[in-house]
């Protein structure tokens, strides 16, 4: 049955709910991935996988949403609740120019003591200091907070974070893009038209960004597909999707239990995400979750970027599940993958192409 589906996809014709549903609930993997692959080559035809240099920075962990899936917040008035000094950001965002990184993520809670105009003061000054870097930060539900505290709609604020230094949003707080599991895992978060709502905004000012899906919150498979659907709707819509993410739900330290989140899962997901979303370029691998091994593998399941090397990360690491791996490292799995390696900026710009035993002269590893 799979057969005429994958047929049509790799032809260019897009694939709707029944297709996707008949596809999630096929065991035929390695023929999706294949197909997934022969998808991603005619976007990337030559045999160059990408990665980018940089860093997450967890500015505070304080949160007001209460996510039964997160491990890293505390709620507020916790002694365990933290905000980072500025000067303690700008010496991580040093360290990071200082190994060749383009990149920061700065994410955090929705902490219900920190004013817009905190934000606004915090890029202004890393943006001083750090001009070119890329301040690929903040999620749908700080913004909505912010708006929030302050009164303003949630397009002003995205407008003021953009004239302060914010140049793209990640699309972290996607989840599942469908209610009934919304609701069951972050019910104060908000409804998926909400993360659709301040992502629409934000490609309309100009700030674009990333799509994303986490699986094994025990979501229907009919969730997975409407998710991948209503992303594509948007970037019909926007164009403002430079890149497309899913992982792995990771439960350790949470309150909920892990649903068919294994890798070969995840492969799967990866690879009819491909089919599915066939407006978004860019699809990275998430061997944070995974792993290195299934991070490779990835590489044939239709992603064509190993995402970012992560200098630090928090999130993930609160549940116990964070891959160590340093550039060398990611070249040399990139390489065993049959392509070759190359570092880009977070616009998919190409900056370096690492030839046959070429290595970063600026080596790290991801520290937690």
């Amino acid at each position: 049955m799979i057969d005429e589906i994958l047929k049509r996809a790799v032809a260019g014709e897009r694939l709707g709910l029944e297709d996707g549903l008949a596809l999630f609930e096929s065991d035929e993997i390695e023929k999706i991935g294949h197909a997934a692959n022969q998808v991603m080559l005619k976007w990337h035809p030559d045999p160059i996988t990408t990665f980018v240099i940089g860093r997450n920075i967890n500015y505070t962990n304080i949160c007001d949403k209460y996510c039964r899936f997160c491990a890293f917040y505390r709620p507020p008035g916790s002694a365990e609740g933290y905000v980072l000094p500025t000067e303690t950001i700008l010496e991580k965002i040093q360290e990071t120019v200082d190994v060749g990184g383009t990149e920061i993520l700065m994410q955090g809670g929705t902490n219900p003591d920190l004013p817009l105009e905190y934000y606004l003061e915090l890029l202004r000054t890393i943006k001083r200091r750090f001009p070119q870097i890329t301040m690929h930060s903040l999620s749908t539900t700080e913004v909505e907070k912010m708006a929030e505290l302050s009164g303003l709609s949630i397009e002003e604020v995205l407008r003021q974070l953009k004239e302060a230094g914010l140049d793209s949003l990640p699309g972290a707080g996607g989840e599942i893009l469908d209610d009934r599991t919304r609701m069951k895992i972050s019910r104060v978060k908000g409804s998926w038209k909400q993360w659709i709502d301040v992502q629409r905004a934000a490609h309309l000012v100009g700030l674009p960004g990333t799509a994303t899906m986490v699986i094994g919150f025990g979501e229907q498979l009919e969730e997975r597909v409407l998710s991948l659907m209503r992303i594509r709707e948007l970037q019909d819509e926007t164009k403002g999707f430079t890149a497309f993410i899913t992982w792995t739900f990771q439960p350790e330290n949470t309150n909920l239990k892990a649903v068919n989140n294994t890798p070969e899962e995840y492969l799967k997901t990866l690879a009819i995400s491909r089919l599915m979303l066939d407006n978004i370029p860019n699809f990275q691998s998430s061997w944070v979750t995974v792993g290195p091994e299934y991070g490779k593998l990835s590489l044939s399941y239709g992603a064509n970027d190993f995402g970012s090397t992560m200098i630090e990360e928090n999130v993930v690491s609160a549940a116990k599940c964070a891959y160590k791996v340093n550039t060398n490292t990611i070249l040399q799995m990139i390489r065993e993958a049959g392509k070759t390696p190359a570092q880009r900026n977070t616009k998919y710009e190409i900056l370096r192409v690492f030839h046959e035993g070429e290595m970063a002269e600026n080596d790290f590893v991801m520290q937690n």
